[in-house]
């Protein structure tokens, strides 16, 4: 049996330890909700100070120059770039998930214009707003364009076919923590002609990633889960080289012209990477991104994807040890190939249990129907974390110390 003092010496050897010292995390919470936002790093304060107090505050508009303003959202893109496997030039952070995301599906469909293919393919468990994405995009379009729902990636082979212009999935699920082999579903993707859009929202900062070598066509993701950019911070979006020069989508801001202080009526994209931005950035925003890029830089994903993995593995197996008696049900992957850094279970009364949890301050999340979110971020949570996240959890089971009665609503 894992005791405690296992988990302890376990903790005593974790080459990524001293990073959790970078992070503000509150006294006596156990925070494993970093799948839906990522602890604040504590730079994160110092370095929004400067930028209001002097860069705004001081220096005002000659910050655009001077502070590096202008050029933020491909600096940071390069800096987020190795995390995805991309090369330099390729990644800007800007704008949201879906807008983002609405960009790339424009491009994709754009690209297959001439094909007369009008089928955008993804799950009906993807994250809702990239569903709604794709319908919204679809219905602006001419007639014939759909979204095709498949209900488990096991029916994927059989809806991608010659009339699928694009596949949209997310990589690791957000539910259940499902990993898709991006490598073969990409493969499958272009075996029928189809393009392949990646969502990398629960996946950026939690596992390996290499748009390149997996065949990925475009990429979006958040920067404020694993990455810990802080609350609504800016997304970014990958469009590889190869399709930069033909890459085009309806939101032509005049950040993506070839030449935006000429001001001039008709829109010009520029080269590069620089065409999939749209309007004014948020900066405040975007300089709180570098902090969590900060200390990414001093380590790697190997190192961060292997912790994961032995966290997850012994949240599972403490749980299924210590709450055998309770009506939980294990919804994420155990093939370690197939997860990301996130384990749900299910109960009759999930809503509540987490509702208890987070009172007592291990802080998850839920989501319907009836699933337990719990979110493990290498750089901050601790094997001793998960060993009392799981004796809380086992103590509000035992005792029934939770209110089947609760309304349902927003859940941290």
């Amino acid at each position: 049996m894992i005791s405690r003092s296992d988990c302890l010496a376990r903790d005593a050897a974790d080459t990524l330890a001293p990073l959790r010292e970078q992070f503000d995390l509150p006294a006596g919470v156990i925070y494993l909700d970093g799948n839906s936002l990522g602890a604040r790093p504590k730079a994160a304060l110092t370095r929004a100070t400067a930028v209001i107090a002097k860069e705004w505050g001081k220096d005002l508009i000659t910050s655009w120059n001077s502070a590096g303003w202008f050029e933020m959202p491909k600096r940071l893109g390069d800096r987020l770039a190795p995390l995805l496997g991309a090369h330099d030039g390729e990644v800007v952070v800007t704008d949201t998930t879906s807008i983002n995301l609405f960009k790339a599906l424009a491009a994709a469909l754009h690209d297959q214009a001439h094909t007369g293919r009008k089928i955008i393919v993804t799950e009906r468990s993807n994250f809702p707003t990239d569903i709604y994405m794709a319908q919204g995009l679809t219905s602006w379009l001419e007639r014939g364009y759909e979204v095709r729902l498949v209900d488990s990636p096991q029916q994927l082979p059989d809806a991608i076919g010659a009339d699928t212009a694009v596949v949209m999935l997310t990589h690791v699920n957000y539910r259940t923590g499902y990993q898709h082999d991006m490598a073969a579903i990409s493969a499958l993707a272009h075996q029928h002609g189809a393009l392949i859009v990646w969502d990398l929202a629960h996946s950026a900062g939690a596992v390996p990633l290499d748009l390149h070598a997996d065949g990925a066509d475009y990429a979006v993701g958040c920067t404020y889960k694993y990455l810990n950019g802080g609350p609504g911070a800016p997304a970014f979006i990958w469009v590889p080289k190869r399709r930069q020069d033909t890459f085009s989508h309806p939101l032509s801001g005049w950040w993506g012209h070839a030449n935006p202080f000429a001001m001039a009526p008709d829109f010009a994209p520029c080269a590069g990477i620089g065409r999939a931005l749209c309007g004014t950035q948020p900066i405040t925003s975007l300089a709180m991104v570098e902090c969590g890029l900060d200390v990414f830089a001093q380590t790697g994903m190997a190192a961060i994807r292997a912790k994961s993995l032995a966290l997850t593995d012994l949240f599972i197996a403490l749980v299924e040890q210590r709450c055998a008696s309770h009506p939980l049900g294990l919804v994420t992957p155990r093939e370690h190939a197939r997860r990301g850094s996130q384990v749900s279970f299910t109960h009759p009364h999930g809503y509540a249990v987490m509702q208890a949890l987070i009172a007592r301050g291990v802080i998850g999340d839920y989501r319907e129907p009836e699933i337990m979110r719990f979110g493990f971020t290498p750089l901050y949570t601790s094997f001793a974390d998960v060993w009392d996240a799981v004796e809380i959890l086992k103590q509000i089971l035992d005792d029934k110390a939770y209110d089947t009665a609760a309304a349902r609503g927003t859940v941290t």
